[in-house]
């Protein structure tokens, strides 16, 4: 319908525009001043099921060379501190700057074990156990140069004989039995390389020639002892693990669990085989479901799944891994992937690292917890404020939230307000209406732009390449989360109001 006509004069066409102007103005504050909160049904009295910590019982890390810097074991010992974690996984224990393998002059295999032991000792020490990835080839037993564009170069190659390959994987176990017992290795995992199905791998066909590499390892590993735990593919964006199952099913080839990857920005093309556009917020879980269901539907049923790799980003994102928008992100994923997987290693816990070269500013979108310096990161503090929730999960009809029950009885609720990194959102009220619970105060802790987001601090300063003392003094305490706000609960109704990206941790006493 035209409300403009020939007939009306200039004067009534623009009393008439600025009636609809305000008419529009109005119409829009009353919708902004009406819009009722979201309300989240807090009942203690709801089903519940266990609810184990499987997003911080490993971390990955840089190469294994590096675990032998200060930097990096400062760093492992601040995330155990507020995660508690068991275990850490790193590429090429095998590469030849750890030194395992060389040949004399009569071209007959020696070995020398001594930066393992310094490497696998130091981690003993701090509290945290091996995820062996038996990575990457030796130069002097590989078939071929075939080198991977990592920053250190690493050789992708399958073996030039079979038979030293076989011969350097039992005498490396048989080391770590020697010297840790069989009581303390028989608690730790091999996983047979790192994915395969990409540029890591240089046999041809891919996939067969991988299967060669795993039932050679598995079966050498196995010998030792039947103890001992060993699984793959390793596989990036979710692939291989049905036809894994049905190899070792099939083969008669040990598989005591299998583990693979995504990150939350790989395409749906590749792990789906769809031309789906998959949001950042739903990509990882999608792909764990699939293989939960590959591995249910299979011969093997009841085969753990380990997710040895996942992040919001592969790529170097300093709005995404940087950012506060991890908090959300973090939490959305640990609700989603409940009750389907048994374990996931984030990648990585430290900015000690060095893929893609040398650090050259302390943010720029490392996949790390800590940054360069010992900096914690904003995901950092998602970690610490998650580690808070209770073993055990309470039902709620919340897509934004995450209700658990402590063991000293107190539930603990996590509580999100998501938007995509590249998307500014908007705040958003949240009213926790309790049922069953008689809790009268609330401790909150926040993780926003004002709480525990070193990023925004470190663009203030000018994004300097290379802090000055005062200014990582700075930086780290400007990543400190301040204590949390006591709030009374009135008659049963709390209302916290989140900024776009922000999170809260909730203790209900």
């Amino acid at each position: 319908m035209h409300l403009y006509t020939d007939a009306m004069r200039p004067w009534q066409i623009f009393a008439l525009a600025v009636l609809l102007s305000f008419a529009s103005n109005l119409s829009r504050l009353h919708a902004q001043a009406g819009s009722a909160p979201d309300v989240i049904l807090i009942d203690a009295t709801a089903a519940r099921h266990p609810f184990s910590h499987y997003w911080e019982k490993m971390f990955g890390s840089g190469r294994a060379i590096l675990s032998l810097r200060d930097s990096y074991r400062k760093d492992l010992r601040s995330v155990k501190q507020i995660t508690d974690f068991t275990y850490i996984r790193f590429h090429a224990i095998l590469d030849d700057e750890v030194g395992v393998y060389d040949e004399d002059n009569q071209g007959q295999p020696v070995y020398n074990f001594s930066y393992v032991d310094q490497i696998y000792d130091g981690l003993l020490a701090n509290g945290v156990r091996p995820f062996v990835e038996l990575s990457f080839m030796p130069y002097k037993l590989a078939a071929s140069n075939s080198l991977q564009a990592f920053w250190y170069k690493p050789n992708v190659s399958p073996p030039k004989d079979w038979g030293r390959w076989d011969a350097l994987i039992t005498a490396f176990v048989h080391h770590l039995v020697d010297r840790y017992g069989i009581e303390e290795v028989s608690q730790w995992y091999f996983e047979v390389w790192n994915e395969p199905n990409l540029d890591f791998w240089a046999g041809q066909p891919r996939q067969d020639t991988y299967w060669d590499l795993y039932d050679h390892t598995a079966l050498a590993i196995k010998q030792i002892s039947p103890r001992l735990r060993v699984g793959g593919p390793a596989t990036a964006q979710a692939a291989w693990v049905d036809a894994m199952i049905r190899h070792c099913a099939e083969k008669h080839i040990p598989l005591d669990y299998v583990s693979t990857h995504v990150y939350a920005n790989d395409l749906a093309q590749d792990v789906f085989h769809t031309q789906e556009n998959i949001p950042r917020d739903q990509m990882v879980c999608r792909a764990v479901k699939k293989v939960h269901e590959e591995i249910t539907a299979s011969a093997m049923h009841s085969l753990p799944l380990i997710w040895s790799e996942f992040n919001a980003s592969y790529k170097n994102e300093p709005e995404v891994t940087d950012a506060i928008y991890m908090g959300p992100w973090l939490a959305d994923t640990i609700r989603q992937c409940d009750a389907l997987v048994d374990s996931m290693s984030y990648w990585s816990f430290s900015d000690v690292f060095e893929e893609q070269g040398v650090v050259k500013t302390p943010f720029y979108g490392g996949y790390g917890l800590i940054a360069e310096d010992g900096i914690p990161k904003p995901a950092f503090n998602a970690f610490k404020l998650l580690h808070q929730l209770g073993d055990e999960r309470i039902d709620l009809d919340s897509d934004s939230a995450l209700l658990t029950r402590r063991k000293d009885g107190a539930l603990v609720l996590a509580v999100w307000n998501y938007a995509p990194p590249d998307q500014a959102g908007s705040s958003k009220t949240f009213t926790l209406r309790l049922k069953g619970a008689k809790a009268k105060h609330a401790l909150i802790s926040l993780l926003d732009h004002d709480h525990g987001d070193v990023q925004s601090t470190w663009e203030k300063m000018g994004k300097p390449r290379y802090p000055s003392m005062k200014q990582i003094e700075d930086l780290r305490h400007a990543a400190d989360l301040p204590s949390p706000e006591t709030r009374r609960i009135k008659d049963g109704e709390l209302s916290i109001t989140l900024p776009s990206h922000g999170l809260a941790l909730i203790e209900l006493k």
